[in-house]
């Protein structure tokens, strides 16, 4: 006859009669018992999950518009949208930045040396963009960017 490993009370069925505690089966000898049920996976918060979508861009929004529970939810899904569009948005500005770069190259290379500081500024800026979106993510707030915002609310 098993025993309550909570009261110590002898109990017939699956269910302790007096303090409700579920009964694990007796394992046989030498192995361990088997719980009664896995315990589920815990989910993240959204604004964890949101606040992660932002520091690789466009890889960990595809990653959170790929994933179940967060691909549900409104708000992971418009920082990872909006996550997608700033990184596309940077990789355009990257474009310009080289094409003037190689333009100027032909006039003079200090010009280049000049305007590079400038693009570092530009980096500068967009780094700071990151982590302003990834601490207002964290917040619980929808903080929409002028343009990409407006488009990522309308994919999420």
């Amino acid at each position: 006859m098993p025993f309550c490993s909570k009261c110590g009370r002898p109990v017939e069925g699956q269910f302790c009669s007096d303090c409700g505690q579920p009964v694990v089966a007796a394992a046989p000898a030498g192995e361990a018992p088997l719980p009664s049920a896995a315990p589920a996976a815990a989910a993240m918060a959204d604004n964890v999950a949101g606040l992660l979508c932002y520091p690789l861009g466009f890889i960990t929004g595809v990653i959170f518009l790929a994933l179940a529970p967060y691909n549900q939810s409104k708000f992971v899904r418009f920082h990872a949208f909006q996550s997608i569009f700033l990184s596309v948005a940077w990789l355009g500005v990257w474009i310009v930045e080289r094409f003037i770069d190689r333009v100027l190259l032909l006039i003079s290379w200090h010009l280049v040396a000049a305007i590079d500081l400038l693009w570092a500024l530009v980096g500068l800026a967009f780094l700071l963009l990151v982590v302003l979106l990834m601490v207002k993510a964290h917040q619980n707030q929808r903080w929409k960017l002028p343009v990409i915002g407006d488009l990522a609310e309308k994919q999420a």
